[in-house]
């Protein structure tokens, strides 16, 4: 009776707190915030400490365009705390958020918050000590993988074997789901961010053109291609010459952008070859049936399913709204709590 009493006046909430988004998502309610993971600090040049100007959509306004005493970071890398106070402030941020959208009065809320499977357990203790000094009545962890696979609809409780690829901004996550757990699981630190650092290295060294992160983002958007059938012809793009420092414009191309990535997405399928090959022979046989599931924002790179069908010969799909499984199956996995179906990572 308590309990009921209880979750009556809570708003218990799953976070996503992704290296390049954090999206919050309520059963019932759906995604209520879906926010980069930025932060402006505003510096004091004389007792040099820092104070948060603007989180999540209008700190990334600023990226690029602030003066000396202002910073726009990003308190999450490689889908893991860089820097624990500031992710602390973010997380805070986020939850009164959540809150003011769904409820005036509630109690400290349960969270659940993914991680890599690749994480240590300092740093799932430091997510952890973050969300509960943030306001976090108990928080509960969920490797991505597993998050990403019960968001995409795959039939995790089955012993027939799923298999997912969460492509995000920090990390690519790969596993290999029955059960209720993960039979394997394992991350790489090559995803979105890396292919924009790619790029953007590419422009300069081949056009001698500095482009900031968010053109190189639109890059990867728009022309970005990991299948040679998969290229969409060109664009314009506008920097500053390395040279002169001149603004200048230059034009690319699909293909070129294709042969600057080739290295980056040999990393993620060689991540892929090896999940197939640790793969049990019984489980690994339900993968000639079941296929590859790709979720999260690289997934929609053009031509990557294609990419990664050729390579394993196996059929790959990307997830319905990819950007969008690992907060939903973090949001489904609130209702597993009191069960054994689905295996949280405990921490002691």
């Amino acid at each position: 009776m308590f309990k009921k009493i209880l979750s009556w006046f809570s708003a218990d909430i799953a976070i996503d707190l992704g290296t390049a988004n954090t999206i919050v998502y309520m059963n019932g309610k759906g995604i209520i915030v879906d926010e980069p993971s930025m932060v402006a600090l505003s510096i004091d040049r004389n007792s040099m400490t820092k104070k948060i100007l603007a989180v999540g959509q209008e700190a990334k306004i600023m990226l690029g365009k602030t003066p000396g005493q202002i910073e726009v970071i990003r308190p999450m890398k490689d889908g893991v705390i860089a820097d624990f106070h500031v992710t602390e402030q973010m997380i805070k941020y986020f939850i009164k958020k959540a809150s003011d959208k769904v409820k005036v009065f509630s109690v400290p809320p349960t969270i659940v918050i993914c991680v890599p499977c690749g994480s240590t357990q300092v740093e799932r203790r430091a997510i952890k000590d973050s969300a509960l000094a943030a306001g976090a009545r108990k928080v509960e962890l969920i490797e991505e993988a597993m998050a990403a696979a019960l968001g995409a609809g795959l039939p995790v409780e089955s012993p027939q074997a799923s298999m997912v690829v969460d492509i995000g901004g920090g990390t690519t996550e790969v596993g290999v789901v029955s059960l209720g757990g993960l039979v394997y699981a394992d991350s790489i630190r090559i995803a979105g961010d890396r292919i924009d650092e790619v790029i953007s290295n590419h422009i300069r060294s081949k056009h001698g053109l500095l482009i900031g992160d968010a053109t190189a983002e639109d890059i990867k958007k728009r022309i970005g291609s990991a299948h040679k059938n998969a290229d969409v012809g060109e664009m314009k793009i506008r920097g500053r010459s390395v040279y002169d420092g001149l603004p200048k414009e230059v034009s690319i191309n699909s293909s070129e952008v294709r042969e600057a990535l080739h290295d980056s997405l040999e990393q993620i399928i060689g991540a892929v070859k090896k999940a197939l090959e640790s793969t049990p022979p019984e489980l690994a046989a339900d993968l000639i049936e079941s296929g590859i599931v790709l979720t999260g924002g690289g997934a929609l790179l053009n031509g990557l399913p294609e990419l990664i069908s050729d390579a394993t010969q196996l059929n790959v799909i990307v997830a319905e709204e990819p950007l969008l499984c690992v907060a939903k199956g973090c949001g489904m996995a609130l209702d597993y709590l009191s069960s054994n179906k689905v295996y949280f990572n405990r921490l002691k």
